[in-house]
């Protein structure tokens, strides 16, 4: 039994800190909306009041939240985790973040004589509730290895990538692939429609061949059904292709389909759609095709 802290009980952090309760694991959870960390506490965890409250004592610290100043006000602030936890402490963001931002808290941490990892996950809030993750590790092997044993209750698929930050690189390589698989997969609905094709058949027989796809087996469905109840917002998918975009620029990447998809994001946004699941991006294809 390992002594966790977990701090960000959303969408997807609430069920892997559950899982990690599940696997035997003493886990203290805190979260800004006191009814994700109650749930949390009924599940098996227990309940911190603050972040200072749920690290302290913790031998190893997991962050799951939205975004960079997120990540950098509970690891870097005033009672956040560098603050309280102890020498030694092992420090596992799973949030997805910049990648400049993972090398800042991965330098900051062993400053303070913490060890860090930047761990972004992929496969929505079904993997997470199912602890079938996608984990990309940036850090220290030594630490990765310290980490997996944790890691494998929350996901199957889990590779060290490379030093800090890499972890994020790679996750923004998989936002970039998943954001043009949804915006392929939503032109081809609207271009199927448009010939009177039955949808449900052709994406059958689409899906057994060369262009079939996780993307196309999960989203399809809700593409077809207007279902865009979320398991990953158009929000935070915009989000990420601006870290994309940002790490693309600074490494002097073109990556030109990233940013059509960018645009496209950005425009389903700006129509009020952030609140929808990402595969809602079909709304602009539609708009663009006049078949809205």
């Amino acid at each position: 039994m390992t002594r966790i802290a977990f701090v960000g009980l959303g969408t997807m952090g609430l069920p892997m800190a559950t899982n990690l309760v599940r696997a035997g694991h003493e886990v203290s959870g805190f979260n800004r909306s006191p009814g994700r960390t109650a749930t949390f506490a009924g599940s098996g965890g227990t309940a911190a009041g603050s972040v200072a409250e749920a690290v302290r004592g913790a031998e190893v610290v997991f962050t799951m939240l939205p975004d960079s100043p997120d990540v950098e006000a509970v690891v870097l602030g005033d009672d956040g985790v560098l603050a309280t936890a102890a020498t030694g402490t092992l420090l596992v963001d799973m949030s997805t973040i910049a990648p400049a931002t993972a090398r800042t808290v991965a330098e900051h941490a062993a400053n303070a004589g913490l060890r860090a990892l930047d761990a972004p996950v992929s496969g929505g809030e079904q993997g997470a509730v199912d602890g079938k993750l996608s984990i990309m590790v940036g850090g220290a092997e030594a630490d990765f290895e310290a980490a997996l044993p944790l890691l494998r209750a929350l996901g199957t698929t889990i590779v060290h990538v490379g030093r800090a930050g890499a972890g994020q690189t790679v996750k923004a390589a998989n936002q970039l692939l998943t954001a043009g698989h949804l915006g392929l997969l939503a032109e081809a609905v609207v271009f199927l429609a448009a010939h009177g094709v039955d949808l449900a058949s052709a994406m059958e027989v689409i899906g057994g061949g060369l262009a079939g796809s996780t993307i196309l087996d999960r989203k399809s469905p809700a593409m077809l059904g207007r279902d865009f109840t979320p398991s990953f917002r158009i929000d935070l998918h915009h989000k990420d292709l601006g870290i994309l975009l940002e790490s693309a620029r600074s490494a002097g990447v073109v990556i030109p389909l990233g940013a059509t998809m960018a645009q496209l994001m950005a425009a389903a946004k700006a129509q009020g759609h952030g609140g929808l699941d990402h595969s809602a991006v079909l709304l602009v294809i539609e708009q663009l095709a006049g078949r809205s």
